[in-house]
């Protein structure tokens, strides 16, 4: 960020005043050339130094002139014309021994030192910081120093007066550095971090507190940050298409130059995983006819995306942590490393403590890519996103046509969708929605292609069909989508019991197991009984026919 940039941010008028009784106090570099000018000439041309002297809207009190000591015949012919065209500022010479003003640790320490052995009194005086002259580096220190208000004052920018006179001072700013003052700028800020944010999310107004808060917190990291980011989750919780928006958000923040690459690691076993991510040379092993660059040089100076990375052998997982820490690798049958500047990230559906205890995963490499872990939540756990998904998926259901979903067909897919445990998550709305599109007259979904979805849905086989939810057939639909989470998982813990006991008084026994043993007396079964009676069930209507 350029200090001309930070002028333009903050600048909104020529004078910001504080009107006041104590004496104004300004600060500011020597400029050795702009500050320069010879007899009589040097009156026709703009000085900064000289001119912030001249302004009457601004009289200083004191002028604190810091100059390196090869600039002391400078600042001396400054001083005496400052006595003449500004009598009643004071101007004190500050030297300041800096031998480069361009080496951003020295100036900034020499700078801070200054601010700290000064005497600033700012209940008694009021303090400018000019940052017209100077190197860039001077002026962006200054900045930061007044920022911080180790230099307790206001910093003032000079500039020439254009089209006037010669002779007539130059035009002076204060620049005020109360950003709540400025709401555009604000504002601006906040529509370029909701754009970022859109991206991470595909464009999908998500209402889901925790996700969004995931989305906030990925956001920082991924432009603040190249260090490895661990994607984790259920399978189909959308783990792909926001690696890939993580490298389009980095890409559009020029963190990355080259290209995304993406691996399932499922795919990769034995020699095979060795080549694809490290690459092998001709002769390496049988049926090798030529060198292979491998996967990770092909992610040089871009993204590398290792999905289910739990998959990945230990020999793999070795040989991916020192790419990691070092940025080199042997190729497969090489004895010459190879370099490759990576950044990583990294997607598992896989419990990764449980693996490394389980000796198939390595601490180390855990270790290295846990700096930043995102769990993504599964479907089930974001209802307030259904129908932004819903609608997202009609969107892209039918390529090049529109596909709408009248009221009706709508509102009875929600309130399906709300209790159906969406086994493959996002990959199973998206299927869905693509049915419905498909067998759609004319693109638009009524309440005959909704109802036919969600028979299919039923009926579906394994863990997508409705024996594998308690619930399913059990409660009115609409009353299910009323539940709360907590009762809904409460009360398919009982069906489950009371499915499999013989009897009300055994399914009593175990599901009030711990409780019964602190009373004195005990009817499990009537305890039972009452509360299925609170969802309209009996025990008998939970038992095999």
């Amino acid at each position: 960020m350029t200090y001309d940039f930070l002028i333009d941010l903050y600048l909104s008028q020529r004078y910001i005043l504080i009107v006041t009784n104590r004496p104004r106090i300004a600060l500011g570099f020597l400029g050795s050339t702009l500050d320069k000018g010879s007899k009589p000439k040097r009156w026709d041309r703009w000085r900064p130094t000289v001119d912030l002297c001249r302004q009457p809207e601004l009289p200083l009190a004191r002028l604190e002139l810091l100059y390196f000591p090869a600039h002391r015949e400078l600042a001396d012919l400054i001083v005496r014309d400052l006595a003449e065209v500004a009598p009643e500022t004071t101007v004190r010479l500050q030297e300041m021994r800096i031998k480069n003003p361009w080496d951003f640790e020295e100036v900034f320490a020499a700078l801070h030192d200054f601010a700290l052995d000064y005497p600033f009194r700012p209940d008694d005086e009021d303090y400018l910081i000019h940052v017209t002259t100077g190197s860039h580096v001077i002026q962006i220190c200054l900045f930061l120093l007044t920022e911080s208000r180790h230099f307790p004052g206001k910093l003032i920018q000079g500039s020439p007066a254009r089209g006037q006179p010669k002779g007539t001072a130059g035009r002076v700013s204060v620049i005020d550095l109360d950003l709540s003052r400025y709401d555009r700028l604000a504002q601006r800020f906040a529509a370029q971090r909701a754009r970022k944010l859109s991206l991470l999310k595909g464009g999908i107004p998500t209402q889901n507190a925790v996700y969004n808060h995931l989305i906030a917190e990925l956001e920082q990291v991924a432009t603040a940050s190249s260090a490895p980011i661990l994607l984790t989750g259920p399978t189909g919780a959308g783990k792909s298409n926001l690696a890939r928006r993580i490298y389009a958000l980095r890409q559009a923040a020029h963190h990355v130059s080259g290209r995304l690459v993406e691996v399932n690691c499922a795919t990769l076993r034995g020699d095979a995983a060795m080549s694809a991510l490290f690459g092998h040379v001709k002769g390496a092993f049988t049926g090798a006819a030529r060198d292979r660059p491998g996967l990770l040089r092909a992610a040089h100076q871009g993204l590398l995306f290792l999905d289910e990375i739990g998959e990945l052998g230990l020999d793999e997982q070795a040989m991916l942590l020192r790419a990691l820490e070092e940025k080199r690798f042997l190729p497969l049958g090489s004895d010459r490393e190879v370099e490759s500047d990576f950044q990583l990230l990294a997607g598992t559906n896989r419990d990764l403590d449980a693996a490394v205890r389980a000796g198939d995963f390595r601490e180390d490499l855990l270790a290295r890519i846990d700096l930043w872990t995102f769990r993504l939540p599964s479907l089930r756990e974001r209802p307030e996103d259904l129908e932004p998904n819903l609608d997202y998926e009609l969107e892209r259901a039918r390529q090049g046509q529109r596909t709408t979903i009248n009221r009706e067909a709508r509102a009875a897919y929600l309130a399906f969708a709300h209790r159906y445990p969406w086994p493959r998550n996002f990959r199973d709305l998206s299927a869905s929605v693509t049915r419905m599109a498909t067998l759609a007259p004319g693109g638009r979904i009524t309440l005959a292609e909704v109802e036919a979805e969600l028979r299919r849905l039923e009926r579906a086989p394994g863990p997508a069909g409705r024996e594998r939810d308690p619930l399913g057939g059990l409660l009115d639909p609409t009353r299910l989508a009323e539940l709360d989470r907590f009762d809904r998982v409460q009360l398919a813990e009982v069906v489950r019991v009371c499915r499999a006991a013989p009897s009300l008084a055994a399914a009593g026994r175990e599901l009030f197991q711990a409780s019964r043993r602190r009373r004195s007396s005990t009817n499990d079964g009537d305890r039972l009984r009452k509360y299925l009676g609170k969802f309209g069930l009996s025990f008998g209507a939970l038992q095999p026919a």
